[in-house]
């Protein structure tokens, strides 16, 4: 019995929106003519290789960036404001995690803009175009549970 609740209450959690999402999935949501003014970053070196959230490896050589809510696929143009010079980057990545950050660039990325031996760089992020869902596909899918429960509520079987 409590194994059946344990997985209702699963199932009916992995259906609410992650926290300021509108809807759950950011990926839904056409954004554009957007600027947004902050601090960039950049990261590269021990990441390199690693996976983004899109699910690629990191290359610290692409013109990829980490931004924490515009959707994943997103074409953006970064200005840096000290000295004018701009790239067009993909948000390929979920971040920065720093308090005050809006934006992680890759290092090339950051080796364009003129900020990688400083580190950070006031910049202006406006949107170039964001990612399109299929038509036909629900806004929202109901994400699947890896077993179901057998008929006698004590085992797991694989969900297929």
């Amino acid at each position: 019995m409590k194994l059946k609740f344990i997985c209702g209450l699963s199932a009916l959690i992995s259906c609410v929106p992650p926290a300021g999402a509108k809807g759950g999935n950011y990926a839904n949501y056409i954004v554009r003519n957007v600027v947004q003014y902050g601090v960039a970053s950049w990261y590269g070196g021990r990441n390199h290789g690693h996976l983004m959230a899109c699910g690629e490896p990191f290359d610290e050589y692409s013109m990829v960036a980490a931004h924490p809510t515009l959707p994943l696929g997103t074409e953006v143009k970064v200005t840096n404001l000290r000295n004018g010079r701009s790239v067009v980057v993909r948000i390929m990545d979920r971040g920065p995690y720093i308090a005050g950050r809006a934006i992680d660039l890759s290092r090339a990325a950051a080796n364009l803009l003129g900020f990688t031996l400083r580190g950070l760089a006031p910049v202006r992020i406006r949107v170039l175009s964001t990612p399109e869902r299929p038509a036909g596909r629900p806004a929202l899918r109901p994400r699947r549970h890896s077993f179901e429960l057998a008929a006698s509520g004590n085992e797991r079987i694989a969900a297929k």
